[in-house]
C-alpha cells in the first residue's frame, strides 16, 4: 500500500498533482463559495505539501526517507572504544 503514496522517499507524481489540485480547488472554494478564511488556509496548506514535496523531488531530497537511521548507527561508540578513550 505504501508504494502507491511514497516511493524512492518521496510521493509519487500522482500523489503530488493530486495534493497541488485539490489544495488549490479547496483554497478557491473556501474564498469564492463559503467566504471562509479556514477554508482557504486548509486548502492553502494542502496545494504547500503538494509544491514543497514536488521541489524535493526536483532537489532529489528525500523527506520520508529513514536513512538518517543508518547516520545515526554510524555516530554510535561501541563499548570497547569508549573504555580506551577514558
Amino acid at each position: 500500500m505504501r508504494e502507491y503514496f511514497i516511493r524512492d522517499g518521496n510521493f509519487t507524481p500522482v500523489v503530488r498533482g493530486v495534493l497541488c489540485v485539490v489544495g488549490i480547488a479547496i483554497g478557491f472554494i473556501g474564498l469564492k463559495y463559503d467566504d471562509s478564511l479556514v477554508v482557504a488556509l486548509v486548502g492553502l496548506v494542502i496545494a504547500a505539501i503538494g509544491g514543497f514535496a514536488s521541489r524535493a523531488h526536483m532537489l532529489k531530497i528525500k523527506p520520508f526517507d529513514n536513512s538518517y537511521k543508518k547516520a545515526r548507527k554510524s555516530y554510535e561508540v561501541k563499548d570497547d572504544e569508549q573504555d580506551k578513550s577514558r
